[in-house]
């Protein structure tokens, strides 16, 4: 069986940590939530795998190459152009259309295929759900989650018979409009025959264009199922969350990296914590290269990514710090992502860190900025000159 994965979307609900990465790369436990779909389809057996590039596709293709450390094949279909400056523009075809663009070019859908939306975290017994589709003649099947009333207006609503059978698919309908809370998970099977559907050179969607328009014509089209783990970071508040599950260790299989240094605190390598008068309540992730001032506090569930610096005095409680985040001393960061020039809350609020200086955030590979003293002055150094100064000795962790 063949495997399809669909990370072209620019992830415009997940802003601010699209700017800088396509979805598919969002890290969990410092690995890309893509990581962990190719991983799995490779555990099933899956072998051969496309994905339909667009935003930002170059991270993709150098990240994981032709697959070969992941022991699969990787294909990969850009959707874009270079416009008359010479820049790459990315232009994606929508789900269905770069899945017909794969087909015309190599007929990639010569056998039953297995899709799945790149930005969700499964352990979906892939065999069964293939064998239940090809036991009802299916010419697609979604594999599908009940979900509660207030979140049908984020995902595909399906409307079944008893045996499965779609009868309406509603691509993100208002809450009072959606005629069920059996939602698609993004992870769909297709037979080659229902490629045939999908028009040629135009932008056409899985969930609002090809589903609906099966329903109506009365295809073999079924829903399924299956009691399997689903984490969808859909936004930035489901990032959030996935996050503190997975950190407080009620994701199974899913372990903290790094060595444990004390119960529910885990470092990188060459990394420094002075302990003095600094509290830390795990679960603690504190990455590699990283700098944990005196007087800091650190309440878990928080990661903080390598090359971090929290100084004196600063506070950091159930937050995600993307690498190289310093906060500043005496700020609170209170269930926030940072991510590159950005921070945002779980609810998604965001702020540009250079438009706001009072939330104490700034860059941690900007030496001219030092670590207080013992007289509690900060050290700055001029632009262009004492790199030596800025320079440390190897750190370490303390007890």
């Amino acid at each position: 069986m063949k495997a399809m994965i669909l990370a072209a979307g620019k992830g415009t609900r997940v802003r601010p940590l699209t700017y800088d990465l396509p979805k598919p790369m969002i890290p969990i436990l410092g690995k890309p939530v893509m990581a962990y779909i190719v991983e799995h389809l490779a555990k099933c057996g899956v072998k051969d795998i496309m994905a339909n590039v667009s935003w930002l596709h170059e991270k993709i293709e150098s990240y994981f190459g032709e697959g070969r450390q992941f022991g699969v094949r990787i294909g990969y279909s850009f959707e874009g152009y270079v416009d008359g400056s010479g820049e790459v523009v990315a232009d994606a075809l929508g789900s269905a259309g770069g899945m017909k663009k794969i087909q015309e070019f190599g007929r990639f859908f010569d056998e039953t295929t297995i899709v799945l939306c790149g930005d969700a975290i499964i352990d979906l017994d892939i065999a069964a759900a293939v064998a239940e589709h090809k036991r009802k003649g299916a010419l697609a099947s979604v594999i599908t989650r009940e979900v509660p009333w207030d979140k049908v207006s984020d995902y595909g609503v399906v409307v079944a018979d008893e045996e499965g059978r779609i009868q309406k698919f509603q691509e993100k309908p208002k809450q009072e409009e959606a005629l069920s809370n059996l939602v698609s998970t993004g992870i769909y099977i297709f037979e080659p025959e229902a490629i045939d559907l999908i028009p040629s050179g135009q932008v056409f969607d899985i969930g609002s264009q090809l589903f609906p328009l099966m329903a109506e014509k009365g295809m073999a089209f079924y829903a399924q199922k299956h009691d399997f783990q689903w984490l969808d970071i859909g936004s930035v508040t489901d990032y959030w969350s996935v996050l503190q599950s997975v950190m407080t260790g009620e994701v199974p299989g899913m372990e903290v990296p790094g060595a444990q240094i004390r119960d529910g605190v885990w470092v990188g390598l060459n990394t420094r914590i002075e302990w003095e008068g600094t509290t830390i309540e795990g679960p603690v992730y504190i990455g590699a290269g990283c700098h944990i001032e005196a007087g800091s506090t650190i309440i878990g569930p928080t990661w903080i990514g390598h090359g971090s610096h929290v100084c004196a005095g600063a506070e950091v409680h159930r937050s995600v710090l993307f690498e190289y985040t310093r906060v500043l001393p005496g700020a609170t960061l209170e269930e926030a992502i940072v991510c590159g020039d950005y921070s945002v809350d779980r609810t998604g609020n965001m702020v540009r860190l250079d438009e706001a200086d009072e939330i104490g955030l700034n860059n941690a590979r900007d030496r001219r900025i030092l670590p207080r003293k013992a007289d509690d002055e900060t050290v700055v150094l001029p632009a262009h000159g004492g790199a030596a100064a800025a320079e440390s000795v190897a750190y370490s962790y303390g007890r």
